[in-house]
């Protein structure tokens, strides 16, 4: 009998992730150009670590507020009135340990154990590993592809909906797919949660990757304030702070005591320090983040025009995030061409496996970085895809 037959089944049901599995296999390779995960190629820029620092040495290394230091949660609420169009009280915002707590977090509070909530697939692996872990169901509904283009059929996701369903975890736009909502999308997907008393779980994190241009439609559009809806999110991808894991709940005010206790019971709250850093990515970083949109919009352009040259892969330019979501002619088993890849080529490429209902035939290459790299990925592929 083994160690392993005494724990937990949720703990021993929790899957691999597939990116790590084709990370680990590759990682630290000579000449590697990583476009697996989905992080840029900048290092915390200085003026977010220099206020980071100075807390450090101004010896805030205590307990702090578990909603998160007053100064973060306004700066927040500044964020979304400029960006968003809101005023929002800082009283609805709430610091937590990365945008993959304020999920958990997000979990714990909808959901109990037998329950259900709803997702579009192919989607990032986290949310229905979350939910598995937390004991409840996680029921994908995939999205529709054609033509290289991905598209919601809101009759299917309501026929998704059972009496078990407690809510809907909408990401826009969307990884892996750049499937962006657009604002009758999200007025019908508020309907349907509506009608059947459900929440909705809004994962907002690429709002600003957009290249329609200006941000993409968002939840706060069209909701009203009676609405059940909690957004998740995180510094990661704005302000290239993936490794600080520090995210952030927009919820009602009165969810504010049920997210403390949650935060209690976890972490017990985001270091003072880091979140002095999240302060300054706010208040000082609006052109950081737009040379980073700006940058990914010359790549996503490098490295599809490249691959759609071909005529031999599968997509479109996404409308939003950070990601090609490609399918190429003559791949059947998108893991082991994930290894063949980066074995033959140096690029590293998140296998569609990974990404659940609707993915299994297609590689996601993350663009967030130099062109330049990009540029020189995009003539890897193109040899490998030709040479199929």
């Amino acid at each position: 009998m083994s160690i392993l037959d005494s724990l937990s089944p949720r703990a021993l049901a929790a899957p691999e992730s597939g990116i790590v599995e084709v990370v680990n296999y590759a990682r630290g390779r000579e000449g590697l150009l990583p476009l697996w995960v989905g992080e840029g190629d900048l290092p915390t820029p200085d003026f977010i670590n220099r206020a980071a620092m100075a807390s450090l040495n101004a010896g805030e290394t205590f307990y702090t507020w578990q909603r998160g230091i007053p100064e973060l949660r306004q700066a927040l609420a500044d964020y979304y009135g400029r960006h968003f169009g809101t005023s929002l009280p800082m009283e609805n915002f709430y610091v937590v340990g990365s945008g993959m707590q304020a999920i958990q977090l997000s979990v714990q509070a909808i959901t109990a154990p037998g329950d259900e909530m709803v997702y579009l697939s192919p989607a990032w692996p986290n949310i229905a590993a979350a939910l598995e872990i937390a004991g409840a169901r996680s029921v994908a509904v995939p999205l529709q592809f054609e033509h290289g283009k991905w598209s919601l059929d809101l009759d299917r996701l309501e026929a998704a909906i059972t009496p078990k369903t407690k809510g809907l975890f909408i990401n826009t736009p969307s990884n892996p797919t750049g499937w962006t909502a657009t604002h009758q999308d999200l007025s019908d997907i508020l309907a349907l949660a509506r009608k059947h008393d459900l929440w909705i779980m809004a994962d907002e994190i690429y709002a600003l990757y957009y290249y329609a241009g200006g941000r993409a439609p968002s939840f706060l559009d069209v909701k009203e304030a009676d609405d059940k809806i909690l957004f998740v999110n995180s510094f990661s991808k704005n302000w290239s702070m993936t490794g600080w894991r520090v995210g952030w709940i927009v919820a009602p005010a009165e969810l504010g005591q049920v997210i403390e206790n949650l935060v209690q019971y976890s972490t017990s709250g985001v270091a003072q320090f880091m979140q002095k850093g999240a302060v300054a990515a706010l208040n000082e970083g609006d052109d950081f983040v737009r040379s980073n949109i700006e940058k990914a919009t010359r790549s996503r352009d490098i490295l599809c025009d490249a691959l759609i040259a071909t005529n031999r892969v599968q997509t479109l330019k996404p409308d939003g995030a950070l990601y090609s979501f490609l399918k190429i002619d003559g791949v059947t088993d998108s893991r082991k061409a994930a290894i063949d890849i980066v074995d033959k080529t140096g690029v590293g490429l998140a296998p569609g496996t990974a990404f659940g209902l609707g993915g299994e035939l297609f590689m996601r290459a993350c663009f967030l970085r130099d062109p330049v790299q990009v540029a020189d990925a995009a003539e890897r592929l193109s040899k490998y895809i030709l040479g199929l």
